[in-house]
């Protein structure tokens, strides 16, 4: 058994061979499940679910929440001759003004901020990085302050030509709902406070996720397109719609999730054309 091989077994429970090129990766068992249901000809692997989504052999894996859960499914992908991965899940929505964003939108990223510790640990791990990312100081005034943290955040991107394509195929079904954003990924969902999403506000941030910085990282240094599309779950700071101070569902949440898997369904055989599959 190769390196390569053991290191899929023991995070995928599965060997490398039986993982499609095109991987449809959820971070929560709640996305995963619907997911699945849509599989035709559906076999398991372990972690790993193959069949068909809309006439396209794929395999759905749940990557878990977080940049290092997300960054141990992507090294274990590397290994695996997989050549594009589109990440479908909810995410936290910044309002800007009142009619900038609403619970049910459904966000692709154009860029992310890389909040997160994981990623820093693989710009340090890989130097030659430095010169292919940007960064801006830090706009958090409380880390500025303290002098912890990210003082450096940089910047990843999605592969352009995949997030086109979610981009086109959603502004032709949800015209008014979907909108192309940029992110800031975070470790501590718990730690958002004023400060915090007026640090975001103040560069244009308008989503918030878990896992889209070390994605969009990893998958640019080991070749694979990757791309996220992400449904609005909560609004930070808002008086209804804020996560941990309410306890009210908007009913558009639903139907964001919904939106936003028809759209990866729909793109899949031209996502299979990009990647040549």
């Amino acid at each position: 058994m190769s390196v390569d091989d053991k290191i899929v077994r023991m995070f995928l429970q599965t060997k490398p061979s039986n993982l499609n090129e095109i991987v449809v990766l959820p971070a929560t068992k709640i996305v995963e499940k619907r997911l699945i249901n849509k599989l035709d000809q559906k076999k398991s692997y372990g972690r790993v679910t193959n069949g068909e989504l809309n006439g396209v052999i794929v395999s759905i894996i749940r990557s878990l929440v977080g940049c290092p859960n997300t960054s141990v499914t992507l090294e274990s992908l590397k290994r695996c001759n997989v050549k594009a991965i589109v990440r479908v899940d909810f995410c936290g929505g910044v309002a800007l003004d009142e009619y900038s964003i609403s619970i049910g939108d459904v966000l692709v990223p154009k860029v992310t901020y890389c909040g997160d510790g994981t990623s820093p640990q693989y710009i340090m791990k890989y130097p030659e990085l430095h010169n292919q990312l940007s960064s801006i100081p830090n706009p958090n005034p409380k880390i500025q302050e303290l002098k912890s943290g990210n003082q450096a955040v940089f910047i990843t991107e999605p592969n352009e030509q995949l997030k086109d394509i979610l981009m086109n195929e959603g502004t032709r079904f949800i015209p008014n709902r979907i909108k192309e954003v940029d992110f800031w990924t975070t470790d501590a969902l718990f730690c958002e406070n004023e400060v915090f999403i007026n640090s975001l506000k103040s560069i244009g941030v308008q989503g918030i996720d878990m896992e889209n910085s070390i994605f969009f990282l990893l998958s640019k240094l080991y070749n694979m397109k990757a791309a996220s599309i992400l449904s609005i779950s909560d609004i930070p700071g808002h008086p209804q719609y804020d996560l941990f101070n309410s306890n009210v569902l908007h009913p558009d949440m639903e139907l964001g999730l919904e939106n936003a898997i028809k759209i990866v369904l729909k793109t899949l055989p031209k996502i299979k054309s990009l990647v040549g599959v």
